[in-house]
């Protein structure tokens, strides 16, 4: 049995959506994904995945792609044991780009538990062998957008995501979405489109319509804290943050002046440190937590599966990314039925 880090690879991998997905920030029509690979010296091997977002954390495919290559240089011949150790060192190393680090981070879990005959899910904790994740409606058409939902609803999935926008259309598209859906719950996602007083109305008017809203998420600009703590203080619905956090220290700031109500992490702006740090601090703190996804694969989305369903620590789960991919062999650590997403064993990962 080996544990020292031989060597990496790296590979850029496209992606096209299924159909065009836009949010308040853009519209999206491919990810192009770097997949990294850590190779043991006995040749054990982990995999990671990043996902790159320039509209979120100003990361490109091609500036992560070339951190990965020249940075994970520094790793090789370290001891994947000491992850710890190896934590830190990405902490800084990849402090600019953030996906890399949860690439890196979690393929060298992969590679670590790999060799010690268990699975990150196990690592992490093993504490659910399943979680429930609900599935995105984007910005388009009010027309459009009911049908997706509908198509959503028959498939199984009994928590819709809802792109929104203006107060109008949000408005409308969510109160036409629960029509059809039979007001299953909502989580309403404004991708910091509005201002405090803005989102404060759009939450009032569907509360007065009696809409199921689960969560209101990330409503106004991710620096504006003041903005965000007054929607938590007047909104009727809970208010999570997601743009606003990428490292422990935004959690940390956003807890102290009661600002949210649950925190949305995606290990593409935090990596596995900073997740783990922030996945104590909102328990002890008694904020909610949520799991987002940027545009990962089967691949990216193992990742979040590991960690959530491992940890156990997430009462709403938003991995649908893979979903809206068109992905020829896709590999991954989990099954799929309807809304739930099942660990497999470490005899059927990658298959």
């Amino acid at each position: 049995m080996a544990f020292k880090i031989q060597a990496f690879e790296v590979t850029r991998k496209t992606y096209e959506y299924s159909k065009p997905f836009k949010i308040s920030l853009g519209a999206h029509y491919e990810s192009v994904n770097i997949e990294v690979k850590v190779v043991l010296d006995d040749g054990t091997y982990g995999l990671g995945e990043a996902s790159p977002s320039f509209l979120i954390s100003s990361e490109t495919p091609s500036i992560v792609e070339t951190g990965l290559k020249e940075l994970c240089q520094s790793l090789v011949g370290k001891d994947v044991r000491n992850y710890r150790a190896l934590f830190n060192e990405t902490d800084t190393i990849f402090k600019a780009i953030p996906s890399a680090k949860a690439a890196v981070q979690y393929a060298i879990i992969d590679a670590l538990t790999t060799s010690l005959g268990i699975t990150p899910f196990e690592f992490f904790g093993g504490a659910k062998g399943s979680i429930f994740t609900d599935k995105t409606v984007g910005i388009g058409e009010i027309e459009d957008m009911v049908e997706e939902a509908k198509k959503i609803y028959s498939e199984g999935f009994r928590t819709i995501k809802i792109k929104v926008e203006s107060i109008e259309t949000g408005v409308e598209s969510v109160e036409k979405i629960a029509e059809v859906t039979n007001n299953t719950g909502y989580i309403v996602d404004a991708n910091q489109a509005f201002k405090a007083k803005e989102a404060i109305e759009l939450a009032n008017k569907l509360y007065i319509k009696g809409v199921n809203v689960l969560l209101l998420e990330q409503p106004v600009h991710r620096k504006d804290y003041d903005g965000l703590k007054l929607v938590r203080q007047s909104s009727p619905y809970p208010v999570a943050a997601d743009e606003s956090v990428f490292e422990k220290y935004d959690a940390f700031k956003l807890i102290q002046n009661g600002c949210v109500d649950y925190i949305n992490i995606k290990l593409m702006k935090s990596g596995l440190s900073d997740a783990l740090a922030i996945v104590e601090m909102a328990k002890s703190a008694g904020v909610g937590l949520m799991i987002g996804c940027m545009g990962e694969s089967s691949l990216g989305i193992t990742q979040s599966v590991d960690f959530a369903a491992g940890t156990g620590a997430f009462t709403y789960h938003d991995l649908d990314s893979s979903l809206m991919l068109k992905e020829d062999n896709p590999l991954k650590g989990f099954e799929r039925e309807k809304n739930e997403l099942r660990i497999l064993g470490r005899d059927k990962r990658w298959n």
